[in-house]
């Protein structure tokens, strides 16, 4: 059976001029959605945005800051895959995909625009280039109750495996669970040098 592919994500990250004043009315983090009888699957309906700067100030020159805003892996690679990411239709279709996060940005911030200093929009070709994820995928689609992802475990003896395709599944979180689950299964003597190194980093 074939492992479903998750969608991909339309991205804007926004390099803006900010005064800390201007920081401390914000929220680090806000999560938009149109309509929720749509759900947060549904293409343009949901959107996230971070904006880490409200918390450090160390992430921009003084008198600016940083956000990225995003779709949560409702993005069609379908419309992308055929694309040179040098053609205009490209640029095109760029500008035009990430019209909806412009549109949501402005309900927060709302001269953004204006205050713009520099703007990179990612694509599922951006995924898929920089990221090499097979078609610019966020990860395996595996639902919850309709199949699960693998253990560390696989029949080639002493090979075992972790990353967002493996048991808990996708996200940062989840793939450094499935590394410290399969660095455990070892051997359970691995586990006490494992917590000491651990502790060592720390310092």
């Amino acid at each position: 059976m074939e492992t479903p592919v998750g969608k991909s994500f339309m991205h804007l990250h926004v390099g803006f001029e900010a005064t800390r004043e201007e920081l401390e009315k914000l929220q680090a983090h806000y999560m938009y959605i149109e309509d929720w009888s749509r759900g947060v699957q549904a293409e343009d309906n949901a959107v996230l945005l971070s904006i880490p700067s409200v918390h450090d100030d160390s992430l921009a020159p003084d008198g600016h800051a940083v956000l990225h805003i995003y779709t949560p892996a409702t993005e069609e690679y379908s419309r992308w895959e055929n694309l040179d990411r040098r053609s205009d239709e490209y640029k095109k279709l760029k500008e035009e995909r990430s019209a909806h996060l412009w549109t949501v940005l402005e309900k927060i911030i709302p001269d953004i625009r204006i205050r713009a200093k520099v703007v990179q929009v990612g694509t599922p070709l951006t995924h898929k280039r920089f990221l090499r994820r097979h078609m610019g995928s966020y990860g395996p689609a595996i639902e919850a109750g309709k199949g699960s992802f693998p253990f560390p475990g696989t029949p080639v003896k002493g090979l075992l495996v972790c990353g967002d395709s493996c048991f808990p599944g996708i996200g940062v979180p989840a793939v450094s669970g499935s590394g410290l689950l399969t660095a455990n299964s070892v051997s359970f003597d691995s586990i006490i040098p494992q917590m000491k190194m651990l502790e060592s980093l720390k310092k």
